[in-house]
């Protein structure tokens, strides 16, 4: 079985792909390290990156995605078809924080393969439980580590290392290994005025002096030059917004970005305003922020839904999720007018305390549209309104961690491969030798073995779809999903006498074409489906309705296409007429 992988080459001076065709290996069994993702390359989400010699596995991350289109379908998982089949080398899944492409995946993980035990810290675990409480049956053994924390295997020793992010407690990942460190940054960004805990630069310059073999880093904002804001100033933004804005203030961010959640907080205390929160994510992560004493508030701040219609509009505030456009999210229902509790009135001021997700723009400028038909002012973040930053480094503050780490392999991770691309660019800049990055594939192994790094193998990597009922989804279903929302379906009935075509065949289609302004089609389509089961008739004295089927659907699909450029489902129907 091969599989065809980009890799990372240049030419002429140009950062180019070049394919390359690798065999899929479904075990390994000799000691060098092997290095790759089930998820988290050539896209923003579904993080799982893998580390593995001898008879050890370690797995770092267990994330979501978040489909573009969703065809009745929640998220996306890894396929864990590798893991599974070397389920007995495993280890550990070590968490580096607690956002949902990170963590999201872990029931159905631990559904499918045994997991001796999943390790996280702080805000994480709290999390990952809550998580877990809506999948019965399923076991878990948790264990809570912080960045003074140790463990060692026989093949590896791992130790944490605190970095910045828009969630508490996220962390980076130290692999001590035969052959030096492989460090994961997880997900990071240089804050120099925190509003949590600072990052621990003396340990990464540690790694750095003790030697880095591979550095895998997150790549989501090397297409951005500018530092990256501090959440503080975000605070102090937000804050002075609050000032500003005279009637009701609904604003949406993150559910998991907890330290923008207690900005809100604080900015709706000082300015006298009661905070009342919809959205179920939302109304969790709160619990869970108080119960960590990462959400502060006075008494009385937060009220419900009975409460809140006794409050004059300009002393609330009105927390949401929905900032990415998401059709069932609260802001959305709000926007549709389809909310049970809240309907926009005169004077409310709805904030995006965000920023798009990838493919995700179009529906959130349908909402932000939907806000302003129902009559409210919609306020986006801008350099004038500074209500969001990214919790991802840029351009400079990756080259900063590539200068602390001194690594000398580097791979970029957790990205779009634009974004892979342009961060191997920027090690390249900070003095890591070209033929030393590497631009993988979801499934490409990175081997490193007497201190050399080489990629001639896959491993076996794809996409599992879960449904609105936390079900498996079959890929083939998704498929013929897409069809019918991109090219309809189109169904042709014959009417038979034994062998003999009785009528003209009738056309029903459904997405396809609009049949009353398309009569002329309709008859062409009519007459050539009634000559192609009159040429499957000609060359079978014994009809088999499937293949009969099979032949019709074959010799129109093509005819379909060559009048439309579309090839819509196609459905026979053959009915046997009484005598």
């Amino acid at each position: 079985m091969y599989n065809t992988i980009k890799s990372f080459r240049k030419k002429g001076g140009i950062l180019t792909n070049t394919k390359q065709i690798k065999p899929t290996v479904d075990h390994f069994s000799d000691q060098s390290i092997k290095v790759f993702a089930l998820g988290g390359l050539g896209e923003v989400g579904k993080n799982m990156y893998v580390v593995e010699k001898g008879d050890e596995i370690i797995i770092i991350d267990s994330g979501i995605l978040f489909p573009e289109n969703s065809y009745g379908i929640d998220y996306i998982i890894p396929d864990y078809t590798y893991l599974k089949a070397n389920e007995d080398k495993i280890v550990g899944l070590f968490i580096t924080h607690g956002h949902e492409d990170h963590i999201g995946g872990i029931p159905y993980l631990l559904r499918m393969v045994k997991v001796p035990a999943v390790y996280a810290s702080g805000l994480a675990v709290s999390l990952i439980k809550n998580k877990m409480s809506e999948f019965a049956r399923t076991n878990l053994k948790l264990i809570e580590y912080n960045d003074e924390s140790i463990y060692s295997f026989k093949n590896f020793t791992l130790s944490f290392f605190r970095t910045n992010h828009s969630i508490p407690d996220s962390h980076g990942i130290a692999i001590k290994t035969s052959e030096g460190y492989i460090l994961h940054t997880g997900d990071f960004k240089f804050d120099f005025t925190p509003i949590g805990h600072h990052a621990d630069y003396h340990k990464l310059t540690t790694y750095g002096h003790e030697g880095i073999a591979i550095l895998l880093a997150d790549s989501t904002n090397s297409g951005v030059t500018r530092f990256t804001s501090s959440e503080r100033k975000i605070s102090s933004s937000i804050r002075n917004l609050f000032t500003q804005i005279k009637g009701r203030i609904l604003i949406s961010t993150f559910a998991s970005n907890v330290y923008r959640v207690q900005q809100i907080v604080e900015a709706s205390v000082a300015t006298g305003r009661k905070v009342i929160v919809f959205g179920r994510s939302m109304e969790k992560t709160i619990n869970v922020g108080q119960q960590l004493n990462y959400i502060n508030a006075p008494s009385g701040t937060f009220i419900n839904a009975k409460e809140f219609p006794h409050f004059p509009p300009e002393k609330i505030t009105i927390l949401s999720t929905g900032s990415q456009g998401e059709p069932l999210a609260a802001l959305s229902r709000i926007a549709e007018g389809t909310h049970k509790t809240i309907k926009i009135i005169p004077g409310d001021t709805i904030v995006f305390s965000s920023s798009p997700i990838p493919g995700n723009k179009e529906s959130i400028n349908r909402t932000i549209n939907k806000l302003y038909k129902a009559g409210a002012q919609v306020i986006i973040n801008s350099p004038v309104t500074d209500t969001h930053t990214s919790g991802h480094a840029s351009q400079e503050e990756l080259k900063l961690m590539l200068v602390l780490t001194k690594p000398k392999y580097f791979m970029p991770i957790h990205g779009e491969y634009a974004m892979q691309h342009k961060h191997a660019e920027l090690a390249i800049q900070t003095g890591i030798p070209e033929e030393n990055c590497f631009i993988l594939s979801n499934g490409e192994v990175l081997t490193l073995e007497n201190g050399q790094a080489r990629s001639e193998h896959c491993v076996h990597s794809g996409d599992i779809y879960i449904d609105s009922n936390n079900a498996l989804a079959d890929g083939t279903i998704i498929k013929e999903r897409k069809l019918l929302a991109d090219d309809g379906m189109f169904s042709v009935t014959f009417a038979m006498r034994g062998n003999t075509q009785i009528a003209q065949p009738v056309i029903v289609s459904r997405g396809f074409i609009y049949m009353k302004q398309s009569e002329e089609l309709v008859n062409v389509l009519a007459l050539r489906s009634y000559e192609t089961m009159e040429k499957y008739l000609k060359s079978h004295k014994i009809p088999n309705v499937t293949q009969a089927k099979g032949f019709i659907v074959s010799e129109l699909t093509n005819y379909i296409y060559e009048l439309t450029e579309r090839r819509p489902i196609i459905i026979p129907i053959i009915m046997e007429a009484n005598a």
